[in-house]
């Protein structure tokens, strides 16, 4: 019997979105992928996609342009928050726009991801486990509390030093600080609760330290 999702996914409602790769493998392993997973991030968040982006890519550069230029001033079926891809999982926070869009953006991530990592390392199958995490967002205090969260897991997970944080590209950290502009994350939504970026960078890395003792008690219970 097919897994039913219980959460129903309602448009300007915010979610925590997240999955990892089936049988806890690696899924985003160097520069390339990575950079290949947030290209498609900002490609699949809109409503009119005309092509697949391994087809765009196989465009001419001017046409390629063209097509980006055109998409990225349509629709969005998802607004995307925070965001954080770590070399075996992601987490997303995402407010849907557009019936549906939820679902479908991470479909249409997931399998475009899929395809390029699975056509790369001649593999078949899936590459993340079954049916993807989603939990809804219900106050303030809980989606900037989750958006540290999101944040914090290259630190807490020990993938990067905690004085290297702002400079881990493949989340929306740096981009909430204005060290980097890949124009992906809707961060408004969550800086305008604090009076300057400089007090929402405090309230992030003022807790790392306390973020990885719990991520290691964490892993000592589930052992």
């Amino acid at each position: 019997m097919a897994t039913q999702r219980k959460i129903v996914f309602r448009n300007d409602y915010i979610y925590h979105v997240f999955n990892r790769g089936i049988e806890r493998r690696s899924t985003f392993n160097d520069r390339n992928e990575l950079n290949r997973a947030t290209q498609l991030l900002k490609f699949y968040r809109h409503k009119g996609i005309p092509i697949r982006f391994s087809k765009v890519m196989q465009q001419p550069e001017n046409i390629r342009n063209k097509i980006f230029d055109e998409l990225y001033k349509s629709e969005q079926i998802v607004k995307i928050l925070s965001y954080c891809l770590m070399p075996n999982h992601f987490h997303f926070l995402l407010k849907q726009t557009s019936e549906g869009g939820i679902p479908r953006f991470i479909s249409n991530f997931t399998n475009a991801y899929t395809k390029y990592f699975n056509t790369k390392y001649k593999r078949v199958g899936p590459l993340f486990q079954g049916i993807f995490k989603a939990v809804l967002i219900e106050s303030d205090e809980q989606l900037i509390h989750v958006s540290r969260y999101i944040h914090l897991n290259p630190v807490t997970s020990s993938i990067i030093e905690k004085n290297h944080l702002e400079k881990y590209y493949w989340s929306s950290y740096p981009e909430y600080i204005s060290t980097l502009d890949t124009d992906i994350s809707d961060k408004e939504m969550v800086l305008e609760m604090f009076k300057s970026v400089e007090d929402y960078k405090k309230f992030v890395e003022d807790q790392i330290d306390y973020a990885k003792k719990l991520d290691l008690i964490k892993h000592i219970i589930s052992e």
